[in-house]
């Protein structure tokens, strides 16, 4: 089991920051050799479920997961607004473990904060922390390929 947790501050509002990093399928786009498919009717809500499905042909994994925390952030902006979270179990045979999504208004922009346990089957935890440094290279792509232009430099004041 590895964690790993990756933090962006970025210049759009915290309701289009959540639009984005809770398009299932915009996610397949930005892994390689994967692709997103969402089994369960829209909107997202608790109870839908996703599949991503890594490979090419017959040679590949599912990833399947499910919402079982769905809370969008609060409309409007600043330190007064209510961060969203979602937070998702993972249910393949390879991989295990969980995902966690915050949005974080903070001024006229937003923090998001993206934490992940993840099990792969068969993998020796000695290798636990090579996952999470390629946890949080993919998926630290992922979020900036999501959010666009939109970052703060990386010195910029995140607070939560």
């Amino acid at each position: 089991m590895t964690v790993f947790r990756i933090t962006r501050a970025v210049t759009l509002p915290a309701d289009e920051v959540w639009r984005r990093v809770t398009d299932w399928p915009a996610h397949g786009a930005r892994v390689p050799l994967t692709a997103v498919s969402v089994l369960t009717p829209g909107p997202t809500r608790v109870g839908t479920v996703f599949v991503a499905r890594t490979g090419m042909g017959r040679a590949g994994f599912d990833d399947p997961m499910k919402v079982v925390l769905w809370t969008p952030p609060e409309a409007g902006r600043g330190e007064g607004a209510r961060p969203g979270c979602c937070r998702l179990v993972k249910q393949g045979r390879a991989i295990t473990g969980w995902a966690k999504i915050e949005v974080h208004p903070q001024g006229a922009g937003a923090v998001v904060v993206w934490a992940e346990e993840l099990t792969i089957r068969l993998l020796p935890r000695l290798l636990d922390p090579l996952v999470a440094r390629v946890g949080r290279l993919v998926f630290g792509r992922v979020l900036d390929g999501l959010l666009g232009k939109s970052r703060v430099h990386a010195g910029a004041d995140i607070r939560q």
